[in-house]
């Protein structure tokens, strides 16, 4: 025992004598776009560390003396700095390391995990600079195969068929909510992810993890970055503007990153086909706020205000539509105005505790609350007129000769009150070269929605009733004495509460057979959901959701790569897909589930001394229990009936590369067919079944002035089915919108940034600036999202009138920080 005592008795003297003559300097290992080096050294002469996966690195080194520090890694180039720290001190530094670029005879993948795991790995600063109606991360993914749209103004998307509900979208590993109301892209507005506080943007079309929520369709995994130094950062355009500001304690423990923005959309609508008073502004604030309590606990803190204001009071519209042959036109004159209002409120409070060098935890509390409101009250006389053909004539394109087909008086008192709580445990165990990954998570939702809403319409002169109300109403032909009901109406008050209880556990291990590298991840996650409220039958379900990966590089002379995923994936119900087109909650309703298998191959090259990689993938999709939907703009009403079953299968192919030195472009290029049989009367097209998908995404510069750069951004869609008028049977309305085609192009120039500092005085405040122009849809196309369906009485036919999109926009920015 007196042994053991003096033992420990000496050792704690000479720890103390050492750390009184040594100082320690630690950190995070970052490369240029401030993602965390892996395996990264630190040395001084023979003595040395590494970074952890989190880029983390801790050394001591001489107190008092001037030490030079190597910092390196295989992949980088090698940074060196000299210090000198006193006795006991610490000193914390953050060095960022910039990729090799010396020519080489194959192109190295840095970091397999993401291409193992079917992940596409984007560079956040291409939103920033990508020109588009939308400036955010949804943006880019839009130019990737399998990734559908058919309007810029929005930030939704659908992926491989599916729906924009059946799309993950996390910042921190906290999943994201959208307003539950909009109806268009106009009322839409700011993604909720800002770019500007975005580090790294990872996103999966399909067979992802199971440590990844309870979707049919994709995963967008965003990470907000951590400031290395105080900063700021001011964008502003003919569209709004954001700044930034961000910064840390002395002691690099706090850190802060505020970021607000403001956008007006009112430009994109002064050359649209309507006459109207616009004022669509949006507005969002966001911090992230860090704090190191030690080297092993640290919290975090995600905050979040949106408020969206959509003022519109149309006057007039003139939409010309049908042949060259017989070229006709929607005139339409307004009286009325609609206020839409949208407000919503978001914040996590994140623990992550470092038990040992190998377990890690983590506790979530998150709150998102929206209140909504959606007003209008709209009153229009249309009619169908004849337009001016003659191209001599000074009234081409006019409309000559109108016949007036009647009226429709829109209204409508919608509120809405979301509460969205919960709380989630999750941990990250490795054990050589395995991973273990395990999670719970415990969800309140509260939706109270009042819905009070109905359309009138007169044709010639008679008012239409609901088909459905009334069969065999042949006015004007035979008398009808029925009484005048509204052709929609809508009346309901929802207080629904939804309780959810999930959870996942998974296994990931990268090995070799042989000299092939192989990566394995097995998993499976839970869900438990119980519907209840006022006048609601309380019910309960529960789902479990096996899913699996493989993936296989060989040691062969091509640098190739190829992997298998899927699994059963299941979508629980959210509140949207439980509400009928009444407004009735159906607690019966299922969760959709999928059978789904990728398969891809990914094939890194040089071409022209520079480095490319082509990804390909193949998908199939099984369908049950299928919740049919249809689309109007950007507004999706379900049926609320799990009475369809459904197929999607497609190829998706995509090359990237340096097609101009010093810069990532690429070419995409998919294929998608989907449909569904709804209560066995055989299939017909999805509403998202867009065929052919085909996106360019190119960088480049004047060789001569290389700060004078261009962007392009051009896509191809095939029309998707143009929907169906209100009650009526999708069967029988299967015709496509024409094919969606614009092109955006933007030119900057750059006077100083990281790469390109400048030696002029007027200059040397900034860390970057620069200024452009941008235009969006370049060639004026016509581009359609929906059809207005008109009805004749007399002649009991609709007509499809198309709503078009936004027209030619010029933008001029500026960009800068400091």
């Amino acid at each position: 025992m007196k042994a053991e005592f003096l033992f420990l008795f000496l050792f704690g003297l000479s720890v103390q004598f050492l750390t009184g003559q040594t100082a320690t300097i630690k950190g995070k290992v970052l490369d240029s776009i401030n993602r965390p080096i892996e395996n990264a050294t630190v040395s001084i002469g023979n003595l040395g560390t590494v970074s952890d996966k989190d880029g983390n690195y801790k050394l001591f080194i001489p107190a008092g003396k001037n030490v030079t520090i190597r910092f390196g890694h295989v992949a980088y180039n090698s940074f060196s700095k000299s210090f000198r720290v006193q006795k006991g001190k610490t000193l914390y530094f953050s060095p960022r390391l910039y990729t090799k670029t010396e020519t080489i005879d194959e192109v190295i993948i840095i970091d397999e995990r993401p291409n193992a795991e079917g992940i596409t790995t984007i560079d956040r600063n291409l939103a920033q600079t990508l020109p588009s109606a939308n400036q955010s991360i949804e943006s880019v993914l839009k130019t990737l195969p399998g990734v559908n749209f058919n309007n810029e103004l929005s930030t939704q998307y659908n992926v491989r068929g599916g729906s924009f509900e059946e799309n993950l979208v996390y910042v921190n590993g906290i999943e994201i909510y959208r307003p539950f109301l909009v109806r268009s892209g106009k009322q839409e507005g700011l993604s909720f992810v800002n770019p500007e506080l975005t580090q790294n943007v990872e996103f999966s079309a399909g067979g992802f993890q199971a440590k990844y929520g309870d979707k049919l369709s994709s995963v967008l995994d965003i990470t907000y970055r951590k400031p290395l130094n105080f900063g700021a950062a001011l964008e502003a355009s003919l569209l709004g503007g954001s700044l930034t500001v961000e910064g840390l304690s002395k002691n690099e423990k706090f850190k802060a990153l505020v970021g607000g923005r403001y956008r007006n959309n009112s430009l994109f609508f002064n050359n649209s086909d309507i006459d109207a008073n616009f004022n669509p502004n949006y507005t969002d604030v966001q911090t992230y706020l860090s704090y190191d309590l030690s080297d092993k606990v640290s919290i975090e803190f995600l905050g979040s205000y949106a408020l969206n204001n959509y003022n519109f009071t149309p006057r007039s519209r003139q939409t010309n539509f049908g042949t060259v042959a017989n070229p006709m036109s929607l005139v339409v004159n307004y009286q009325g105005k609609e206020e839409d209002r949208y407000e919503t409120l978001f914040g996590a409070l994140k623990g992550n505790y470092q038990v040992t060098e190998d377990l890690s935890v983590s506790l979530t509390a998150s709150t998102y609350n929206t209140k909504e409101q959606e007003y209008y009250d709209i009153l229009s006389f249309y009619g169908i007129g004849e337009v001016s053909a003659d191209f001599g004539s000074e009234n081409f394109g006019d409309v000559s000769f109108t016949q007036s087909i009647g009226s429709q008086l829109d209204h409508a008192r919608n509120n809405l009150q979301a509460q969205i709580s919960n709380i989630k445990i999750s941990g990250t165990w490795r054990k050589n070269s395995s991973l273990f990954e395990f999670g719970a998570k415990y969800q309140h939702e509260n939706i109270k929605d009042r819905i009070n809403e109905w359309q009138v319409i007169d044709s010639s002169g008679f008012s239409l009733r609901p088909p459905d109300l009334y069969p065999g109403n042949d006015e004007p032909y035979s008398p009808y004495n029925q009484p005048i009901e509204p052709y929609i109406n809508i009346n309901s008050y929802n207080d629904v509460k939804i309780n959810r209880i999930s959870g996942f556990g998974q296994w990931s291990k990268n090995s070799n057979i042989g000299d092939h590298k192989v990566w394995y991840n097995i998993g499976v996650r839970a869900q438990n959901w119980k519907i209840s409220g006022e006048g609601i039958t309380e019910d309960s379900h529960t789902v479990v959701s096996p899913r699996a990966q493989f993936a296989i590089k060989p040691d062969w002379k091509k640098d190739m790569l190829f992997r298998i995923s899927g699994g059963l994936y299941y979508q629980p119900p959210f509140y949207r897909e439980l509400r009928d087109s009444l407004g009735v909650v159906h607690p019966e309703v299922k969760a959709q589930k999928s059978f789904h298998v990728v398969i891809g191959h990914d094939h890194s090259f040089a071409m022209w001394g520079r480095p490319f990689k082509m990804v390909s993938e193949i998908y199939y999709k099984h369908l049950n229990d299928v919740n049919p939907f249809t689309i109007d703009n950007v507004k999706i009403r379900y049926r609320a009936r799990n009475n369809a079953v459904a197929y999607a299968a497609g190829i998706d192919l995509r090359i990237n590369g340096e097609f101009v030195p010093g810069t990532e472009s690429w070419f995409s290029i998919g294929y998608l067919q989907t449909e569904e049989n709804i209560e066995d009367r055989g299939y017909i097209s999805r509403p998202t079944d867009q065929r052919l998908k085909m996106a360019l995404l190119f960088q480049d510069y004047v060789p001569s002035i290389p700060s004078l750069k261009m962007y392009l951004n051009l896509v191809y869609n095939t029309g998707v089915p143009g929907g169906s008028p209100s009650y009526a049977d999708p069967y029988l309305y299967q015709n496509r919108l024409k094919a969606y085609f614009r092109s955006d192009i933007g030119i900057s120039y750059i006077f100083v940034d990281a790469k390109n500092p400048s030696r002029k005085k007027w200059l040397k405040a900034f860390r970057q600036l620069s200024t452009g122009l941008e235009l969006y849809n370049m060639f004026d196309n016509q581009n359609s999202i929906t059809n207005t369906w008109v009805k004749d009485v007399s002649s009991s036919r609709y007509v499809a009138i198309p709503n078009y999109l936004t027209g030619r926009v010029l933008n001029l920015k500026i960009a800068m920080r400091f």
